[in-house]
């Protein structure tokens, strides 16, 4: 492991905000350990490749057009620039799609099986959000057992996945006149499997030739993420491993403990983690523990399984996607388990550097050199148990010097739609009326989904946080999902405290909720929650007749994913302003660029934007909310009250 001295190595305060992250650089920088930090600053991006000027669809290239106006470049079979952007651009939200609905399709087969009671490990834990997502898809309940209403809920959804023709299930809970733009544009989803297959087919060479056309089913295959996989995955495991509610978590890498076994569990599918927590609860495997000298067992959440952990249990996080490699560098990791997305292959050398015990354990996401411990959905004690034991051992036989950022920061996590809506109206009023009214006398100005990845070509949280404390100051409320849900956590935003960065109004709404001014919703799948957000605002009332007259806007300030193209992209189909940083796979002026970044709006759907200062962007997104509540009228300044229960009361009567 000695340094290469050639690699060019940036200052680690260039590189991330994040204390803990920094002092673990510091060290693997000293022991001679390579992070995906300066990975990145050794490689740079290809400039060709970034905007998209390139083509690698056959074997006549790859045809490097380049972005240079007049764009009169072609590539050897004849495709323009455009053709070539478009078919990039809907391969990556493909890919992005792939991602979440297999993650989705998993989920629900697992639901099925527990149903069937065949899996016996995990079993309905909210019957209430059952019954209402039935009733949401016209499923008839009354009279009939859990059980069967379970049944007939699988079924329906099963379409979303395997469906031919139609219309997905979930587009009964899409706004009636969003709908409606999306029935006339021809971009309602018939089912997963067969938008990814057409938008793959229609991407090959000598198929689709047509930017427009071509991005007409990139929206339709993106919608079948946010409105299909992802919202399915969602909603089935709040059904299966229960809905958020509020609850204080600690994150930071001072979650782990020095005298216990400390086991992470890093990815994106709850199935793994929820087995996890049966295991380290284990009396037996605890008394394991504990006869070697370890005070107990420590399970810590990594990224977005770790995310959902933590709104569904209260379980730590030890940091988002980028602090993945420094926080082995403590030492104090005795196993990680890992299943799919988001996993750096370089996790391997990191481990073996600190004999930590990596293992990964989904059949899809194997990992060379890496041992394998298959998980198996009716049997996942195998898998957990074993992880656990491996992870006792390592605790017994360390030899490696422990360093642990005493660095812990305390937040309020968990605000799924169904709580956000009893937060605003109480048990029997739950409603949505609260937050459309104090949109609409100006306490609250508009809401922003800010979300997605943190990555090595921005500086580490930086955005994310610059950007949601600009937004609060001017009274947007923000919602958050994935990684950069942690860093806001960090930054100290995601407590009722933190209203005191807020403006007046926003500052006002909070203290009398008793609520942050940064709402964490969950895992980059949840996502769905958002748009089930929106929706509920429009169906409220008061605020337009479709998700694109709201005054909101969304933000992924630093995306490195595809998976965060393919949410990008069914956010802004679903009529959403949406600002990404750090770049954008689009060569600007071209005809392409500019339908993405202003031509669907005009088709009534939402937009795209690009900044890579965090204060720019939330003026961008500022100016969008100021431009939608003066399209509905509700611009000029009015008298700002908050309604009382008292006031809930006869708005619900």
């Amino acid at each position: 492991m000695a340094k290469d001295e050639k690699k060019k190595v940036a200052p680690i305060s260039d590189l991330t905000i994040c204390e803990a992250t920094a002092q673990m650089l510091e060290k693997a920088r000293r022991e001679g350990v390579e992070t995906a930090f300066d990975r990145a600053a050794d490689m740079k991006p290809c400039p060709i490749g970034a905007e998209s000027a390139c083509c690698k669809h056959c074997f006549m290239g790859p045809c490097r057009i380049g972005s240079k106006a007049p764009y009169e470049k072609v590539g050897v079979c004849g495709a323009d620039i455009d053709t070539i952007q478009a078919r990039n651009f809907g391969r990556i939200v493909a890919a992005g799609t792939a991602a979440h609905t297999d993650h989705g399709m998993h989920i629900l087969e697992v639901f099925r099986d527990v149903v069937r009671g065949k899996i016996k490990d995990y079993q309905i834990k909210d019957e209430a959000k059952l019954i209402s997502l039935a009733q949401s898809l016209d499923i008839a309940v009354d009279g009939k057992e859990i059980k069967e209403i379970a049944l007939e809920l699988y079924e329906v959804l099963e379409k979303t996945y395997t469906q031919v023709e139609g219309e997905i299930p979930m587009v009964k809970r899409v706004p009636p006149k969003t709908l409606e733009t999306w029935r006339k544009l021809g971009i309602v989803p018939r089912g997963a499997m067969r938008e990814i297959m057409d938008m793959i087919h229609r991407t090959t060479m000598g198929v689709d030739q047509e930017y427009q056309n071509i991005l007409k089913q990139a929206s339709r295959t993106a919608l079948v993420d946010g409105w299909g996989g992802s919202m399915v995955a969602t909603e089935v495991s709040d059904i299966l491993f229960g809905t958020p509610v509020p609850v204080e978590v600690d994150v930071n890498m001072g979650c782990l403990k020095e005298d216990e076994v400390n086991i992470i569990i890093h990815g994106h599918e709850p199935n793994l983690f929820e087995s996890m927590v049966a295991s380290v609860s284990d009396p037996a495997l605890v008394g394991k523990a504990t006869a070697v000298g370890a005070k107990g067992i420590n399970l810590v959440g990594m990224c977005c399984s770790g995310a959902e952990m933590m709104v569904r249990h209260g379980i730590p996080h030890a940091g988002n996607f980028m602090s993945t490699e420094a926080v082995l560098v403590t030492g104090a990791v005795d196993a990680m388990g890992v299943d799919v997305q988001c996993i750096k292959q370089g996790l391997a050398k990191v481990a073996d550097c600190y004999g930590t015990k990596l293992f990964t354990t989904n059949p899809i996401a194997r990992m060379d050199g890496v041992e394998h411990i298959e998980f198996n959905d009716h049997e996942p004690r195998q898998c957990t148990d074993t992880i656990v034991e491996n992870a006792i051992d390592r605790y017994k036989n360390r030899n490696k010097p422990i360093e642990i950022p005493q660095i812990r920061n305390s937040g309020v996590h968990g605000f799924s739609h169904e709580y956000i809506n009893y937060m605003l109206g109480g048990t029997f009023r739950s409603s949505y009326t609260p937050l459309n009214d104090n949109v609409i006398n100006g306490r609250i100005r508009g809401v922003a989904g800010v979300v997605g990845c943190t990555t090595p070509r921005a500086k580490q949280d930086w955005v994310h946080v610059e950007l949601v404390k600009e937004l609060i100051k001017n009274d947007v409320l923000v919602l958050q999902t994935g990684c950069s849900q942690i860093s806001l956590a960090k930054a100290g935003l995601c407590t009722p405290e933190a209203a005191k960065y807020a403006g007046d109004g926003l500052a006002s709404v909070c203290d009398t909720v008793g609520m942050p001014p940064v709402l964490g919703m969950g895992s980059c799948v949840d996502n769905s929650r958002i748009l089930i957000a929106a929706s509920e605002m429009v169906k409220t009332g008061g605020l337009g007749e479709t998700i694109a007259d709201l005054p909101a806007a969304g933000a992924a300030p630093e995306w490195m994913s595809e998976k965060a193209i393919a949410i990008g992209q069914y956010f802004v189909a679903s009529g959403v302003f949406t600002v990404f940083g750090v770049m954008f796979p689009t060569v600007k002026d071209t005809r392409f660029h500019k339908m993405l970044f202003g031509g669907l709006e005009e088709m009534g759907l939402g937009k795209w934007g690009l900044a890579t200062d965090p204060h720019e962007m939330a003026r961008l997104m500022i100016e969008h909310i100021d431009k939608k509540r003066k399209a509905l009228g509700i611009d000029k300044a009015r008298e700002r009250v908050l309604a009382d229960m008292a006031d809930r009361r006869e708005i619900a009567s």
